[in-house]
């Protein structure tokens, strides 16, 4: 029998069910997800599938580019960022892409104090089941895996590849991204809009990348997104925050909680995000493409948590003129 796998063809001698297939193809049932024909086959059931001639398989696993230790304290012990009813010690998410390899990654992870990190879904490569996986250096069991859909341009290609996501590993917090074209990977609103709606009636807590309008971060909100992510600068660019205005604006607007996603590019930009009121920050290619990416999550780590300090705290009116510090009575 002949059968595509990935986009690929393969040649069996006879049917199977899918879990002999898997079998031969040296493939680890607890680390994937399969999608027979357009439709998901869940875990409990690859005994009893058939696959047969004609099939058309899709295998993807978590891809990406210990235990967390909680971050310093905050100032207040309810000071914790929830995000879906769940708490977080850290505010600081990191990616698992562009990493030099998955052991730089959890390393990173462990100097940044995160406790989510953003995973991709990939094809599965068939002709090499033992190739490094990311579940072997960033355990899920101890650590929030954030299935995103990066790389998707429609909202049909998003919902579909998050609720592969969810049958591989069992997350319902995901994060939303569709993009509108490759040069910007600015998000497409439109089908954004349209996505987010179909997966929350789908029963999926969903944290989402949009651009940094207002009206368009309220209207998500109202949907039943569980966190709000307007981009600082495109994605990978390390610019910073470019319109501080409107990140102020939809901070100050929501309830729900809202993170900059994409543009950070060093340690000052992560503060300035959490001093207007940012419940978090969520970067990759600043830590990834750091000299040294260790460092840098370590940096990463502390300025969220001084300008998380610094928001609660309340900066001082900017004034027009010097103000000594020293009183002026008693001068000699």
């Amino acid at each position: 029998m002949n059968v595509t796998i990935n986009g690929e063809g393969h040649s069996f001698p006879a049917p199977m069910s899918l879990a002999q297939l898997l079998t031969n193809l040296g493939l680890d049932p607890k680390k994937i997800a399969v999608e027979r024909n357009l439709e998901i086959v869940p875990r409990s059931l690859y005994g009893e599938t058939t696959v047969g001639n004609g099939d058309k398989l899709e295998i993807v696993k978590f891809v990406g580019g210990g235990n967390v230790e909680p971050s310093v304290d905050m100032g207040s012990g309810d000071d914790q960022l929830e995000i879906a009813g769940k708490k977080y010690n850290s505010r600081l998410i990191i990616g698992t892409g562009k990493y030099k390899d998955f052991s730089v990654n959890a390393a990173a992870m462990d100097a940044a104090g995160a406790e989510i990190v953003t995973v991709a879904i990939r094809r599965v490569n068939v002709t090499n089941p033992d190739e490094p996986n990311l579940v072997d250096f960033i355990d899920p069991a101890k650590v929030t895996y954030l299935p995103n859909t990066a790389g998707c341009y429609t909202g049909e290609d998003a919902v579909r590849t998050l609720r592969l996501a969810r049958e591989a590993g069992g997350w319902s917090l995901v994060k939303l991204e569709v993009l509108g074209d490759q040069k910007t990977l600015y998000p497409d609103m439109t089908e954004t809009l349209r996505a987010a709606e179909i997966l929350i009636s789908d029963g999926f807590e969903v944290m989402v990348y949009c651009s940094d309008d207002p009206i368009m971060a309220k209207r998500l909100e109202e949907l039943g997104c569980c966190a709000i992510m307007p981009l600082a600068a495109p994605i990978g660019s390390g610019l910073g925050i470019q319109n501080a205005v409107n990140i102020r604006l939809i901070v100050e607007q929501a309830s729900v909680p809202v993170l900059v996603d994409a543009g950070v590019g060093t340690a000052s930009d992560a503060a300035e995000a959490m001093e207007l009121g940012c419940d978090g920050v969520l970067m990759n290619t600043a830590i990834a493409e750091a000299k040294e990416p260790i460092l840098m999550a370590r940096a990463m780590k502390h300025a969220v948590e001084a300008g998380r300090l610094a928001y609660r705290a309340g900066r001082m009116k900017r004034k027009l003129y010097a103000d000594p510090s020293s009183p002026l009575g008693g001068l000699i």
